[in-house]
């Protein structure tokens, strides 16, 4: 009896929603790595559409093993937290890092950000994983989606 529960709970943990997000944008690999190491740079795209205006803070430590932090109020005034740790640091390529809102800290996630040059431009591909339900991983999805808005007119 405790092989097949043993068995169904590896199964769960395999099964865990994942999402892949795909967005070319008008700039070269290097900018656009650029806006996701750089504190003072991913203060100006990073957050939700209704962000208040300055409060994006981020804290980086960019090697495999540092932490980064990044921190907004939404519009109506609550504090957003999500941090976590390098994983693997490829610049200007790749980089990793597990994913966690300080609000559920248990429910770390992993993104991995590929940079592939396309052009004159760029082809991002995020991949996050290891989401705690399919409702965290839609959620995500939404986020990141708008995000990329964001990032696009950033760089534009």
């Amino acid at each position: 009896m405790a092989t097949p529960s043993a068995a169904a709970g590896n199964a769960g943990l395999a099964s865990r929603p994942s999402l892949t997000l795909k967005r070319r944008l008008n700039a070269i690999p290097e900018k656009v790595y650029a806006a996701w190491t750089d504190p003072e740079k991913i203060a100006r795209w990073f957050g939700p559409a209704q962000v208040k205006a300055g409060s994006v803070r981020a804290d980086v430590d960019l090697r495999v093993g540092g932490r980064y932090r990044i921190s907004f109020e939404g519009g109506d005034g609550e504090y957003f937290q999500v941090d976590g740790v390098y994983r693997e640091v490829v610049p200007n390529a790749r980089i990793a890092f597990s994913w966690a809102w300080h609000s559920t800290p248990e429910r770390e996630s992993q993104v991995t950000v590929s940079l592939q040059p396309d052009g004159s431009g760029t082809l991002l591909t995020l991949h996050h994983e290891q989401f705690f339900n399919e409702a965290a991983r839609d959620g995500h999805a939404r986020g990141w989606d708008a995000l990329f808005d964001k990032l696009e007119k950033y760089l534009a």
